[in-house]
């Protein structure tokens, strides 16, 4: 997430894609909820107290929420503006976070509530994983119908937003009348938030403002066209409540790959599993998307974007635990297992910021002169005389790196950070 956030500026192609497609900043946000889910597995392998759990689940869910809505509402303005605060009229509500909560609290409930049903031994079929385990893939489907109902038959009418600036405020119409829209413009999953939220609480700086049709820069940000849609300069919650429902199968996969590595014992009998599902969803999503029938859509969280991202994620995660677990190459790994140890300090102080603003509060005779600046541009930028390979390496080597020994030490240190 560092690397796609703080790179992704120079380089367009690992940023999030302007709508249909999947770069590499695109894999971050389900791969965040793949191993949540199974990591939730593991975590409640066993439940001796149901109550007891299903608190701790809440607690847990009202505290990502709580850092969420800190963190992306508006009220940080790390790690460039030295100020903070938010109009309460323009905060966000939804993101990162959030969806992590939501999707963790709908994933976590099912697997507590639904813990004397689980069988000790599984019986030797080939469908036994998924039939003992029956409640949290119709947990998944049930999701997956709302999602797809709602996006489908949902009429999105005309709508309008105002856009402020120092000539005053001038307001943009939409004209839409229409259902089952899957483009920037009229899809439910955008109508849903502006209904839910307010259009002045959602992000106000979607990246379909990359697209051909909005700027001439594309894929790169730019000054937008001067016959650019309306649309071009409207909000977009890509976080919001209809593609968090639908994210809801990402955390169901993900604790599906912890059920098989809790019942199946032998590495080959794991990794068969996982890796066939893995190509499976890679396929089902391809033929989605090249046949135009559910394009692979992160803004939207289509179906065909939540199989080959889970894909993915359930490849690249047969991949480590096959370094990792059967090779026994973990020292190579070990600022991965550090990082994981204590994510949300990495998330909150890194990825969003919150150290560098710090950093940034001490400044020497004006606020663009600070540490963090001078050596991003002294001992990169200058250096390689390239501000996008200087900007690359700046990310690699003094953000993710630095927070890979940061937790390091912290580790030895035995210092963590959880909810």
């Amino acid at each position: 997430m560092i690397l796609v956030d703080d790179a992704g500026g120079a380089y367009a192609r690992i940023d999030h894609s302007p709508w249909n497609g999947c770069t590499l900043a695109d894999f971050v946000m389900p791969f965040f909820l793949f191993i949540v889910g199974v990591a939730i597995a593991l975590a409640l392998k066993k439940v001796p107290k149901i109550n007891g759990a299903v608190k701790k689940i809440i607690f847990r869910t009202l505290k990502l929420l709580f850092w969420g809505i800190i963190l992306q509402g508006g009220y940080s303005h790390a790690p460039d503006a030295l100020s903070y605060g938010v109009d309460m009229k323009h905060i966000r509500w939804c993101g990162i976070l959030q969806r992590i909560a939501l999707v963790y609290v709908v994933v976590a409930l099912i697997e507590t509530l639904t813990t004397k049903r689980r069988p000790n031994v599984l019986e030797p079929r080939h469908l036994s994983i998924f039939t003992a385990y029956q409640w949290q893939w119709i947990g998944g489907f049930i999701a997956f119908v709302i999602y797809i109902i709602t996006t489908y038959s949902l009429y999105v009418p005309n709508w309008s937003f105002s856009e402020h600036s120092d000539h005053g405020v001038k307001k943009y119409i939409v004209k839409c009348g229409m259902r089952g829209h899957l483009g920037p413009a009229c899809n439910a999953v955008g109508y849903v938030d502006r209904e839910l939220w307010g259009i002045n609480h959602l992000y106000s700086d979607p990246v379909w403002s990359r697209l051909e049709a909005c700027t001439l820069s594309s894929p790169n940000s730019g000054p937008l066209r001067e016959d650019a849609p309306s649309w071009c300069r409207a909000p977009f919650e890509p976080e919001g409540l209809l593609s968090t429902i639908s994210a809801i199968l990402s955390g169901t996969i993900g604790i599906h790959y912890g059920h098989v590595l809790i019942h199946f014992k032998g590495h080959s009998a794991r990794l068969k599993h996982w890796v066939s599902m893995g190509f499976g969803l890679l396929i089902i999503a391809t033929i989605l998307h090249f046949t135009n029938a559910i394009p692979i859509n992160k803004q939207l969280y289509s179906f065909s974007y939540v199989c080959f991202t889970a894909g993915a994620a359930g490849i690249v995660f047969s991949a480590l635990y096959v370094l990792m677990d059967v090779w026994e190459l973990r020292t190579p790994f070990l600022f991965l297992k550090w990082i994981g140890m204590n994510a949300m300090l990495v998330f909150v102080l890194g990825a969003q910021g919150i150290l560098a603003g710090f950093v940034n509060g001490w400044y020497y005779k004006n606020p663009d002169n600070t540490l963090v600046n001078w050596i991003q541009n002294h001992l990169f930028i200058h250096v390689w005389n390239s501000e996008r390979l200087g900007t690359l390496l700046y990310v690699i080597f003094a953000e993710i790196t630095f927070w890979g020994v940061v937790a390091g030490i912290l580790h030895r240190l035995g210092i963590y950070w959880k909810l």
